[in-house]
């Protein structure tokens, strides 16, 4: 597949113009800012993909910060996944850093706005500096504790870092406007009270930087000039802003610079939710195939590249929007066409007798081999022989004892092609004391070896084989959207009431031979049936990544 130009891409018109201007000398630096609470997730992709792709186009380099500024809830196996799945994507960072790094800086930078009269410590509650806020249209009202002198307030300040007070008992906040019409401008908190052991620092410090509060100072510590940033934090530009002009910086402020997040119908992103899904046993883990995060989908089968090449597509714009789901199953299909290799597996099997089927001299039943294509969109893929005898393992839908109008496959007295082999033609079937079926018999025509008729009769139907006597077990897991609703929550406000009870289903079933070689994490096409990738840690199981219908034209189709 080649990857697409984004048709639409205003932040490379912005840093275009600004090395055009001389802006921070021609260079640009970027940075992907995860916090590890969590997996990343498919809108990660979009913004890893704008981020190291913009800094690769200009010459750049993109740092990876992990934005480490709240102990209770970050873990070392986060900022593993994290490495492993920007790696996977196909990214590497130019440096590999923590907010916890800038720690030290960070504090000092506080007490030097302390000392200049721009931050205060405030003894009030959360939910009371909360109230104290206002609203759009509503102003603010000063804290009590506001007038502080910066003496009194640098006194607190050191005492809260010594470890002098309780969790809770005072924040820092930076002293700008109560009745800016900004509200991240009201006084927002810089530093809070957290008596929590981080797994990088330790015991250290009690005391954490806010986002906002570590976000534009880790920037221009790092030397980045374009801080690319999610729509969300649009509204906290002037806050940016408002930090880096307060202090001596060590080089040029960063530019920050946000576009639209990634959004999916039938899919939720919130790491809260996805946590909670996790917690509660819902799905097997944050890398279990159903889940939205990048090493669910790697083991579902979905290729990074295809994931890029989506990202790139899609463009960046100013507008949030929800994409279809069916639209990167598209990419992932049209990508998994050119490199999966192609077996027969049989996923419902029913039993193919073909009475006629020669015998050798101890009156075992003949074995014939045919030569099959491996891929035929890559003639380096080579072929492979299946075998093939007289018995077969058939998909149970493919035969029917009363045949529905317009059905084309095998029922009793129509003939069929097994693909690649022969022309068969069912006459009975076999069913045990309960009346359930167990196996169609039927009768080949020895003539039609490769699957055409010499006489250039035609049929209808070609349906998928394997030989009985040299199938593999396989276990195969089918997922329908884990939300049943393409916006979850829409209705109710809870995107987890729209979690789907049958988002899988584990079958049993019988494959050829070859698929029993397949390495872990393999994504081969079952004939007829979709693309499958072989689970990297169960042998023999495998996760269907997507059918072989392309949904997403069919929607065009029925928009247009």
């Amino acid at each position: 597949m080649t990857e697409p130009v984004a048709a639409n891409d205003f932040i490379r018109d912005i840093i275009r113009r600004d090395n055009e201007q001389g802006t921070y000398g021609g260079r640009v630096q970027t940075r992907f800012p995860p916090e590890p609470n969590g997996y990343l997730h498919i809108g990660h992709a979009k913004a890893i993909t704008v981020d190291f792709g913009t800094a690769e186009d200009f010459g750049g380099s993109c740092n990876l910060r992990l934005d480490d500024t709240n102990p209770d809830t970050e873990e070392t196996e986060f900022v593993e996944s994290i490495l492993a799945d920007i790696a996977w994507l196909g990214f590497h960072p130019a440096q590999v850093l923590h907010a916890s790094d800038y720690f030290g800086q960070l504090y000092a930078w506080a007490e030097y706005l302390v000392g200049n009269g721009l931050a205060y410590v405030d003894d009030q509650d959360t939910e009371t500096i909360s109230a104290q806020r206002g609203g759009f249209g509503k102003p603010g009202i000063d804290s009590p504790y506001r007038t502080r002198t910066p003496e009194e307030n640098l006194d607190l300040l050191r005492r809260m870092k010594a470890g002098e007070f309780a969790d809770g008992a005072k924040v820092l906040r930076a002293k700008i406007d109560m009745n800016h019409e900004n509200m991240a401008l009201r006084d927002p908190v810089m530093y809070r009270i957290r008596h929590s052991h981080h797994f990088r620092t330790g015991d250290e410090w009690c005391i954490y930087p806010t986002y906002d509060w570590a976000h534009g100072q880790s920037d221009a510590i790092e030397g980045v000039t374009h801080s690319i940033c999610t729509l969300e934090f649009d509204t906290h530009r002037p806050l940016y802003d408002w930090y880096l002009s307060q202090l001596p910086l060590p080089g040029d402020q960063p530019k920050q610079i946000e576009f639209a997040r990634l959004e999916f119908t039938h899919t939720v992103t919130s790491k809260r939710r996805l946590a909670k899904l996790v917690a509660d046993g819902t799905v097997d883990g944050w890398d279990d195939p159903r889940m939205p995060t990048l090493s669910g989908l790697r083991r579902r089968g979905y290729p990074a590249r295809a994931i890029r090449a989506f990202c790139t597509e899609i463009g960046t714009t100013r507008t949030n929007s929800r994409q279809n789901i069916e639209a990167l199953e598209a990419f992932v299909r049209r990508e998994l066409n050119t490199t999966a290799q192609r077996r027969m597996a049989v996923l419902h099997p029913l039993r193919l007798v073909i009475d006629n089927w020669p015998t050798d001299a101890s009156g075992a039943p003949v074995v014939e081999y045919f030569e099959v294509t491996n891929n035929p969109e890559n003639a380096a893929d080579g072929t492979r022989e299946v075998a093939f005898s007289g018995e077969l393992w058939i998909e149970a839908d493919d035969f029917a004892e009363v045949p529905p109008p317009k059905f084309f496959r095998l029922s009793v007295g129509r003939e069929v092609r097994l693909r690649g082999a022969y022309l068969v033609t069912a006459t009975g079937v076999e069913k045990d004391a309960d009346g359930n079926l167990v196996a169609v018999h039927a009768t080949y025509d020895p003539a039609t070896r490769g699957g055409d008729a010499p006489d250039g009769r035609k049929v209808k139907s070609t349906m998928h084989w394997v030989s009985a006597a040299h199938a593999t077990d396989i276990a195969v897991a089918l997922y329908e959207r884990l939300f049943t609703a393409a916006v979850p929550g829409e209705a109710t406000g809870e995107p987890l009431d729209d979690l789907n009870p049958a988002s899988r289903e584990v079958v049993a079933g019988k494959a050829e031979a070859a698929l029993s070689e397949a390495a872990p994490g393999q994504v081969v096409q079952f004939e007829r049936l979709g693309y499958f990738a072989a689970d990297p840690d169960a042998p023999g199981l495998f996760h269907r990544t997507v059918g072989l219908r392309d949904e997403w034209a069919a929607i065009q189709r029925r928009q247009g």
